[in-house]
């Protein structure tokens, strides 16, 4: 795809009009026009901020710099790089804080690079191969020989998982993870949804050999990371909904 119907592709995405687009970044509705038209080649700044402006994931501005014919500006560090070695210590300083609350740091396919002393709570009765690496978060919920068979409201639970990875998807397309959403698609049963659904708020109803618990998920990301991996890095933290499963974890 080159860079004119790479740009238009993602304005449409984003439901952003030419003129809203140009407002935000700094030029004219005309140029913006041009620039889909392929009549105009913008410079590099000019393509930053229009990435910036469309509010694209880093991995998607280095794209987007590459079909205009430019480097890409975002760094992609490997995990294990000694350059990432002071991100991965906060992160395990933070999962510790959460104790005793599980909490896991996963990629953007949903790969556990991280988690604390807690989390095993959430995996008893997990198949041994999906507890092999990489772990997959997503896949160890949502398999029927994951977490599933311990999940009281399994059916709207899961459907906000996957109505998640799902808008993913489509705002940033990514053919892993359009794939990893078709996968785990296969595994939610159809459900109809009662007047009290609660949307992306259903808490997950967990059965463990502890009680029974009720989580609701934070996710807390790197809002001003430069570099590809660590934006993409999200930590996760089911905390207790009620005071019997906070008093449960807590003992």
């Amino acid at each position: 795809m080159d860079f004119s119907s790479a740009l238009r592709a993602r304005r449409v995405r984003r439901r952003m009009s030419q003129l809203e687009l140009a407002v935000r970044a700094g030029t004219t509705q005309r140029h913006v026009s041009f620039m889909e038209s392929g009549r105009s080649a913008p410079g590099r700044a000019m393509v930053v901020r229009l990435a910036e402006s469309l509010e694209l994931p880093l991995r998607d501005r280095n794209d987007l710099l590459l079909t205009a014919g430019f480097a890409p500006a975002y760094p992609r560090t490997p995990l294990d790089d000694p350059a990432l070695e002071p991100v991965l210590s906060v992160l395990d300083h933070v999962l510790a804080g959460y104790i005793p609350f599980p909490a896991i740091v996963v990629n953007r396919y949903g790969e556990i690079v991280a988690h604390n002393k807690a989390f095993p709570l959430l995996t008893e009765g997990v198949a041994a191969r999906l507890l092999e690496p990489p772990l997959n978060a997503y896949r160890i919920a949502l398999h029927p020989q994951g977490m599933a068979p311990r999940v009281r409201n399994f059916g709207a639970w899961a459907r906000h998982v996957t109505e998640r990875l799902h808008q993913e998807a489509v705002r940033n397309p990514d053919p892993r993870l359009a794939e990893l959403a078709a996968e785990l698609a296969g595994y939610v049963p159809e459900v109809e949804l009662t007047d009290d659904h609660l949307g992306f708020a259903v808490p997950l109803e967990l059965v463990t050999e502890r009680g029974d618990l009720r989580l609701m998920t934070t996710v807390t990301t790197f809002a001003t990371a430069v570099d590809v991996t660590v934006a993409e890095l999200k930590l996760e933290a089911f905390l207790p909904a009620d005071a019997h499963t906070a008093d449960l974890l807590h003992r």
